[in-house]
């Protein structure tokens, strides 16, 4: 049973900062991959940063720069450090990670943190 936790969001000022957290049940060697995505209100979901088991990183042209994602492996931690953050960065972020099963991509999706950004 896959699951990701989400924690760290909150209400903070235009300019300032958050680190979210995703919890990741297992190793995070057995995931071929570990992203957040963004939620905004009224929105479809959208890839804010992702990390692939080989420790490559993807970034959205709207974070780079902002923001950054990194792993804890002996704590199966992903997080995402956001600095310098817009009103536009507002909505509900969400961990996801990918499993391959008998050839097969799975994805699992967390419960999502919302995250405020006061102007």
């Amino acid at each position: 049973q896959v699951q990701l936790v989400e924690s760290g969001g909150g209400l903070v000022q235009a300019g300032g900062s958050l680190r979210l957290s995703c919890a990741a049940s297992g190793s995070l060697f057995s995931y071929i991959a570990i992203g957040w995505y963004h939620q905004a209100p009224g929105k479809q979901r959208e890839l804010v940063a992702s990390s692939a088991v080989d420790g490559s990183t993807n970034y959205a042209d709207s974070v780079k720069g902002r923001f950054t994602i990194s792993r804890d492996i002996a704590k199966s931690m992903v997080y995402l450090e956001m600095n310098s953050l817009k009103p536009e960065d507002t909505g509900v972020y969400y961990c996801k990670a990918a499993k391959l099963a008998r050839g097969l991509r799975n994805e699992y999706w967390g419960q999502g943190t919302q995250v405020t950004v006061s102007s």
